[in-house]
């Protein structure tokens, strides 16, 4: 498979340099990548560094950013409001919040599809909204469009998130703590939607998580993020069954008590999907 995304990159604030230490990431054309660190670690700044969206923030961004071989930090606005959204896209952890409380699920919806069509196309959000919804097991009803975000549940606010996120069908899907605001029920139906996509799509994935075995059954490669540095990354059979650092041992020690889900990630024939 080839790159699609390979980063080297370094995060400062004016009071606080070293957030990021030369990140380097690599996810290729379909491929699902996880990114585990525990909260602190730096692993939102890499979201919003990726999407060019900490500069309103005061940082100051040092490396490169190749997507599809061109390095996002080079661009002008301009041109990278054409990427963002169309063909990398971001799905947040609080789903309530990112959307519009103001504003029904229709208009948010139709204002994500604008941005990027033009003309007579810009006129088929609607069809291609409830088609999206129907995908992602969301009523495909125009009175589900006309709901507001407070007549959601968080589960079914993270679906029309998810929704809105792949309107454009975009190469890349950021995900940061999709699940983490989810009880156990809609995150395990919340992590098969994104295998559903990555399959039916060939959408490539970066999901950020703390939650090592949520990432562990979705992706094929794991990178293990802490205080801002990559201290191991593989692929997800390997970390499980041989961890390089004593860092990465201490956090499979952690969070793994169950030792038949160690047993299962760790052999060499896992089912873990690739």
């Amino acid at each position: 498979m080839s790159a699609l995304l390979e980063t080297r990159l370094s995060v400062d604030y004016p009071n606080k340099p070293g957030v990021l230490g030369d990140v380097r990431l690599t996810v290729s054309e379909g491929e699902m990548v996880g990114l585990v660190g525990e909260s602190g670690s730096g692993k939102s700044t890499i979201a919003l560094a990726l999407m060019r969206l900490l500069e309103h923030k005061g940082a100051a961004i040092h490396g490169e950013v190749l997507f599809n071989g061109r390095d996002l930090l080079q661009l002008r606005a301009k041109e990278m409001r054409q990427i963002r959204g169309r063909e990398i896209a971001l799905v947040l952890q609080s789903p309530l919040a990112s959307l519009n409380p103001a504003l029904r699920i229709g208009t948010q919806m139709s204002e994500a599809w604008r941005a990027h069509a033009s003309g007579a196309a810009s006129k088929h959000w609607k069809v291609q909204a409830l088609e999206l919804f129907e995908r992602v097991s969301l009523p495909a009803e125009e009175s589900f469009l006309s709901r507001y975000p407070r007549q959601l549940s968080v589960g079914q606010a993270q679906r029309v998130l998810i929704a809105m996120a792949v309107l454009h069908k975009p190469r890349l899907l950021i995900a940061d703590e999709p699940t983490s605001a989810l009880d156990a029920v809609t995150q395990s139906e919340i992590l098969e939607l994104f295998r559903r996509l990555n399959r039916e799509m060939n959408m490539a994935m970066l999901f950020i998580s703390h939650d090592l075995l949520a990432v562990a059954s979705l992706c094929s490669r794991i990178a293990i993020l802490q205080r801002g540095q990559i201290i191991e990354s593989g692929p997800t059979a390997q970390m499980f069954r041989d961890p390089r650092t004593a860092d990465t041992r201490a956090l499979l020690e952690a969070v793994l008590r169950n030792s038949s889900a160690v047993a299962e990630f760790a052999r060499p024939e896992s089912t873990v999907r690739r």
